[in-house]
């Protein structure tokens, strides 16, 4: 009798152990689809498609929103987002510069192939979209109206500097080149920005974030 107990106990553990497991690798398979969200910015309506490990994947994040509401854009700019993620700003501002050309560029493969995607979901044909590190492999001849970036804080002084330094060389005059940052850094951000361009403005500053822009003068 008690042999049979533990056996009955042994299969209901091992029971339970399979229903588990079973929900586990269901949860993982639902967390395997895409993310999928809408977003109305600057008065156009978007769908984007996103993943678990890319920056801010459920919905646009209050850093990036600021930075595409400051953005002035002309229907025939070209554009550069660098760190496009999968999409945003570019998408939205590629709506504005109607009649101009939008570069995205990620360092990450995963992003870039959701900003592909998300150019095709959202009916944008003035983009393109790449894997570089900055400027790396961006075709050196091009020369943009407008620079974007939302800057990561933990970026590094390092690649902050490349950045800047390409994106002044890469601008035609009178471009610009808008970042927004956590607002821990806008001095640093104003300092490298006189250093860089001459000139520096801030122009909107929230609690948690800081959109700027300097001029190639």
């Amino acid at each position: 009798m008690l042999s049979q107990v533990t056996e009955w106990h042994s299969s209901k553990t091992q029971i339970e152990k399979s229903l588990s497991l079973r929900v586990v690798r269901h949860s993982i398979h639902e967390l395997k689809k895409d993310i999928i969200f809408n977003a109305n910015l600057r008065g156009h309506d978007f769908t984007f498609h996103s993943t678990w490990g890319l920056f801010s994947p459920t919905q646009i994040d209050e850093g990036t929103e600021m930075l595409i509401n400051h953005v002035e854009v002309k229907p025939n700019d070209v554009i550069i987002d660098i760190g496009c993620g999968y999409g945003v700003p570019g998408i939205p501002l590629a709506v504005l510069a109607s009649q101009g050309k939008v570069h995205m560029v990620d360092k990450d493969f995963v992003a870039v192939e959701y900003a592909k995607k998300n150019i095709q979901v959202n009916n944008v044909n003035n983009c393109d979209t790449y894997l570089s590190n900055g400027f790396s492999n961006v075709p050196s001849d091009i020369k943009f109206d407008i620079v974007v970036s939302n800057l990561p804080a933990k970026s590094g002084r390092e690649l902050f500097d490349i950045i800047l330094y390409d994106a002044e060389e890469r601008l035609k005059a009178g471009g610009k080149l808008y970042v927004v940052t956590i607002s821990g850094l806008k001095e640093f951000v104003k300092r490298n920005f006189k250093e860089v361009f001459g000139n520096y403005d801030k122009l909107k500053q929230g609690k948690t974030y800081t959109v700027a822009v300097a001029t190639k003068e």
